[in-house]
């Protein structure tokens, strides 16, 4: 009895790990633009949405962060405002504006491709 009840906690805790975490095609800002071009290419228009869908999730989680550290940013007194802190924080920012840019030019390929294929575009705009 105690096998079984341990082998259904931990299919239940498998499954609410997919679901947390996901099990989708995940965004990747690294991923080189040629080998988006040649995936997007392949993909049928369900593939292609969801894909572009993760994107846009990752450049609009980004984009809160970018707003927490603004919240941050403002709460620094303007004397230190060219400290340490500060210059951290401006950095931060900057490396995550640099991710989104690259998160986006991948978005638009496979929104392109989408568009080509005629595929929903509805909701996928920024």
């Amino acid at each position: 009895m105690k096998t079984k009840m341990r082998t259904v906690l931990w299919c239940l805790l498998g499954l609410c790990s997919l679901v947390i975490i996901g099990c989708g095609k995940k965004a990747d800002e690294s991923k080189p633009i040629s080998e988006v071009k040649a995936e997007a290419e392949k993909m049928n228009a369900t593939d292609l949405r969801t894909t572009a869908m993760s994107y846009k999730e990752a450049i609009e989680s980004k984009g809160k962060e970018v707003e927490k550290l603004a919240a941050k940013l403002k709460e620094i007194p303007v004397a230190e405002i060219l400290g340490k802190e500060a210059k951290a924080i401006k950095a931060e920012v900057d490396t995550i504006n640099k991710s989104v840019s690259a998160l986006k030019e991948r978005l638009q390929i496979y929104i392109d491709k989408l568009k080509e294929k005629g595929g929903d575009l509805s909701g996928l705009q920024i």
